[in-house]
């Protein structure tokens, strides 16, 4: 087999630590699933703390149709509401309720805590430079 370069090795192991991060955060946050989290936090960011089903699939990396799958028993606990757009009633958004602003702060307080267990203190010096890295591999979808 031949030797693979550090730019592979960098994606193979990004990938296996995604997988690994996604899981443990999944167990972690409180009863919200890692995607359902991303999901609360980009509405809470956005302007009105409304967004369309496609911009939030745009923003945490998934199909739109995997989004509506994650949002219905989001919606059912009241953690989101949806409505049409009043431009255009074709459309719908979703807005955090107040129950998944609780819910987000909550998941907030146990992701700082579980950062501090996964990523020892004399590596946060890095952190910096590897997420301006990711920004520039992911493009405009990533956070600044």
């Amino acid at each position: 087999m031949q030797n693979v370069n550090e730019s592979i090795k960098f994606f193979i192991n990004l990938s296996k630590t995604q997988s690994i991060l996604s899981d443990r955060f999944d167990r972690g946050l409180g009863g919200l699933s890692f995607n359902e989290f991303l999901i609360l936090f980009y509405l809470v960011r956005s302007e009105n703390q409304k967004m369309r089903r496609v911009d939030i699939a745009d923003k945490v990396g998934l199909t739109a149709s995997g989004v509506t799958r994650i949002l219905l028993p989001m919606e059912k606990v009241h953690l989101i509401e949806s409505g049409p757009v009043e431009d255009d009633a074709r459309v719908r958004f979703v807005g955090i309720t107040e129950a998944g602003e609780e819910k987000l702060k909550e998941a907030l307080d146990r992701l700082e805590i579980l950062a501090e267990e996964i990523i020892s203190p004399d590596k946060k010096e890095g952190l910096k430079n590897l997420s301006d890295l990711l920004i520039e591999i992911g493009g405009r979808v990533l956070m600044n």
